[in-house]
């Protein structure tokens, strides 16, 4: 097969007969030019490989995950920091240890104190390290365990300004959800290279925490059988 001039020199006779055709002929070279750079980076291109996107194009979504994930741990771990501080220490109108056990029998959450301190220590302990973004697995499940509990309480109303469990079931839900999905970027446990932020650390916190709310419900319950007007008196306790 008989082989054409080479590439370059019907280049330079193309560009020789547009410069001689005046101001078309120039427009013309101009589009060649423009042609053979938009065929250049092509062929770079597909050297390379795949098209990659700009890194602008990735890094946003995970940059603005990493902020909704530090705005809903800083708004969940801060409301159960307060109230776990008002079942502890008293504050912000709180009734302290003394003043929740009290109200924990009555509820039948027996004994009253140390189920006030259980209840003070999964709420601001889990508030604490969830506004840190610190061991998120462990306190994400020991919040929902603590609001699980708290829901049965106000079971079977649901709305809350009918005293139901609503404000509570959306706590347990976000902090289980953060339970799951980690603290994101902006934590301490990105600092720490995610050593107590692990997978199955999730799925067994969880397990665990429901595990330890349900018997702790069936104890409630139990109690609460136990003392209802009419009830059987419990086997060694006088009658009447």
């Amino acid at each position: 097969m008989a082989k054409g001039p080479p590439a370059t020199i019907v280049k330079a006779a193309l560009v020789k007969r547009a410069l001689h055709r005046g101001g078309r002929g120039r427009a013309d070279l101009a589009a060649m030019a423009k042609a053979a750079v938009l065929a250049e980076l092509a062929r770079a291109a597909a050297s390379r490989g795949a098209t990659q996107a700009p890194p602008t194009a990735e890094a946003t979504p995970a940059v603005l995950r990493d902020a909704g994930l530090f705005v809903l741990r800083a708004g969940v771990g801060s409301v159960l920091l307060a109230h776990g501080s008002q079942k502890l220490f008293g504050w912000f109108g709180g009734g302290g240890v003394q003043g929740t056990g009290a109200a924990f029998e009555q509820m039948g959450f027996t004994p009253g104190g140390p189920s006030a301190v259980a209840a003070g220590l999964g709420e601001a302990g889990g508030g604490a390290l969830m506004l840190l973004g610190l061991a998120t697995p462990v306190a994400g499940a020991a919040a929902a365990g603590t609001m699980m509990a708290a829901s049965a309480v106000h079971f079977p109303a649901f709305f809350a300004q009918e005293g139901g469990y609503e404000y509570a079931a959306l706590l347990g839900v976000s902090t289980a959800a953060l339970a799951l999905t980690g603290p994101g970027g902006w934590s301490l446990d990105a600092l720490l290279g995610y050593r107590l932020n692990k997978p199955w650390l999730s799925v067994v916190g969880l397990v665990a925490s429901a595990v330890a709310a349900t018997a702790v419900l069936q104890r409630r319950a139990q109690h609460l059988a136990a003392t209802a007007p009419g009830a059987p008196p419990v086997e060694g306790e006088p009658e009447g």
